[in-house]
């Protein structure tokens, strides 16, 4: 067969199948013309899973009746001064996004330029398109486009349930009202309203109305620079995590994305602080100069490279670090609600109750005054312990509230800070073993643990193989003093049989520390002394990422006198 030029029509449908995967898609693009537009209020309605209709209207400075007939063409923007693929300050720049909608759907356009007299319409059908004609439209641009992939009908087959289709589109409006708080936006489907959000509105108050008052009471906020990349937003509680990622955020100069550098980073930064299979909640707002991040890298957009992904990298994962460490520990609100909500008022009492209990009270002895009492200052931000229950937590009370802490969890997370510290200054402090000690473990185990010799001295265990079925341990940390040791290596093995996944050595490290750690903490059933509670206390406010064990559990839980109250019916 020779070789022929495609029809304009085949070009643009082949075009549609890298830009309009699904009705999602259509959405992102319209939208973000829209922002482009300058636009203070932009309204989705969305009907039939996006199928039957996608309808995007907008207030923003519209298009000129003389450019409507050419905005419909492949490759026509207005958003490139001098074909510079560099200096990009808009969300679309490609100028295949209406083309290409056009090209697979029944698509009508609806403009009225900004101080324009009259407003023009313009119809494209499968690719083909209708003279322009007048239309009544107060300002900016309205467009509608019905029966999405009809000109493609295979395509249908591969969209999934309207419910499916219509939770995607929703969450890229979410996404992009995010990044862009000044605009006003709103998402409608059949007859719900999934999404209304005002113009002109707070970050914070932004993500409350989005994604719930719950995401910045369960978060630090962060910011941080290096060279000339900033980095704006919050950083969920380990203890506020989900089972997928939905809740990561990421925005580089107010484009969303789902970049892997960045999800490689928010991994690493929580690499030692969540237990497997959790994600945390993140926003990250990236900003930097243009030239040094490329957006020209995916026809969906969704995916950037920068001129320097190290240091990228290296400032997300140390900004979320740093606001996770900074300050006192926070408790996890919602832990608290559920904590409130466990609580659970005695059923009604019979008749002639509260008169045999007034008469009760009435022959008990007065009380003792509490001066008689020694009552620990609670003015600390975990308050001071008032007792332990069932030798396993330990119940503070705090300026306002109280505290409930589990001691082993905590005691477990200052140890292995302890060690990080320690290795990150002069290294482990060791103590040689007088007489070393023989641990015995299977042949296989003694092989991993002999391969590991190395990264295991890095964390205070020097050891070597002995004979098929056992290893020698001469040195130990000596923050593990008293420890067993014989438990510790058998676990180690154990932890070292875990594949890798693509885990650093460093991570593989703390990894190491924190197995050891967690078997030299306090542990439950242990009877504490006052003083050692609240020394425990003391140290978990000046220890950074106190909040949750190393598994990624809570520590402590805080309750609110307001809640303790309302527990009485007293609020």
């Amino acid at each position: 067969m020779r070789i022929r030029r495609l029809s304009e029509s085949t070009i643009n449908r082949i075009a549609a199948g890298e830009v309009v995967e699904r009705p999602a898609s259509v959405v992102k693009e319209l939208v973000e013309n829209a922002i482009d537009a300058g636009a203070s209020t932009i309204a989705v309605a969305f009907r039939g899973g996006g199928k039957t209709l996608i309808r995007v209207v907008d207030d923003g400075f519209g298009i000129e009746r003389g450019d409507m007939a050419l905005a419909i063409e492949r490759h026509a923007t207005s958003k490139l001064s001098d074909d510079d693929l560099i200096d990009i300050r808009s969300l679309g720049f490609r100028g295949e996004a209406l083309p290409s909608i056009g090209s697979v759907s029944r698509m009508t356009i609806a403009s009225r330029a900004k101080g324009a007299l009259e407003a023009f319409i313009l119809g494209v059908e499968g690719g083909s398109v209708s003279q322009t004609a007048p239309a009544a439209l107060a300002r900016g641009t309205e467009i509608e486009v019905r029966d999405l992939f009809f000109a493609v009908p295979a395509r249908l087959k591969f969209l999934k349930a309207e419910r499916s289709e219509t939770t995607e589109a929703a969450d890229v409006v979410r996404r992009l009202a995010l990044a862009h708080p000044a605009i006003g936006f709103s998402f409608a489907s059949e007859e719900r309203v999934l999404i209304d959000v005002p113009a002109a509105q707070g970050f914070e108050a932004r993500i409350a109305k989005l994604l719930g008052g719950d995401f910045v009471a369960n978060a630090r906020a962060l910011s941080a620079s290096r060279e000339d990349v900033g980095i704006e937003g919050y950083a969920g509680l380990p203890t506020f995590s989900q089972a997928q990622a939905a809740r990561q955020f990421a925005f580089v100069n107010g484009r969303p994305v789902r970049d892997k550098l960045i999800a490689g980073a928010i991994r690493g930064a929580y690499a030692d602080l969540m237990p497997r299979g959790r994600f945390p909640s993140v926003i990250l707002m990236l900003t930097c100069r243009p030239d040094r991040v490329d957006v020209n890298v995916h026809p969906a957009k969704a995916e950037v490279r920068f001129r320097d992904s190290g240091m990228v990298r290296g400032l997300i994962v140390s900004a979320i670090r740093e606001a996770l460490a900074a300050g006192t520990p926070k408790a996890d609100a919602t832990l608290a609600r559920a904590a409130a909500q466990s609580f659970r008022p005695w059923p009604p009492q019979p008749a002639g109750f509260e008169e045999k209990q007034a008469a009760f009270m009435m022959d008990m002895p007065p009380l003792a005054p509490a001066a008689a009492f020694e009552m620990p200052d609670a003015s600390h931000p975990l308050g001071a312990a008032r007792a332990q229950l069932h030798n396993a937590y330990i119940v503070a009370q705090s300026p306002d509230g109280m505290i409930l802490v589990d001691q082993h969890a905590a005691h477990e997370r200052l140890v292995y800070e302890r060690l990080k510290q320690e290795r990150q200054g002069r290294g482990i402090a060791t103590q040689p073993l007088l007489v070393p000690e023989v641990v015995d473990v299977d042949p296989v185990a003694r092989e991993r643990l002999d391969a590991a010799r190395g990264m295991l001295a890095e964390a205070g265990v020097v050891l070597e193989a002995f004979g098929d079925g056992a290893v020698l341990v001469r040195e130990f940390p000596a923050a593990l003093a008293g420890g067993s040791i014989s438990a510790i290596v058998c676990d180690l093995a154990d932890e070292l049989a875990e594949p890798e996944q693509g885990t650093g050595v460093e991570e593989r490290i703390n990894h190491v520390l924190a197995t050891m750690a967690c078997h030299h903490s306090v542990r439950a059933g242990r009877s504490l002394r006052p003083d050692e509670m609240n020394a425990l206390l003391r140290e978990m406010e000046a220890t950074p990422n106190s909040g949750q064990c190393n598994h990624g559990r809570p520590t402590f839980i805080e309750l609110k006198l307001p809640d303790i109250e309302r527990l009485f019916g007293r609020r």
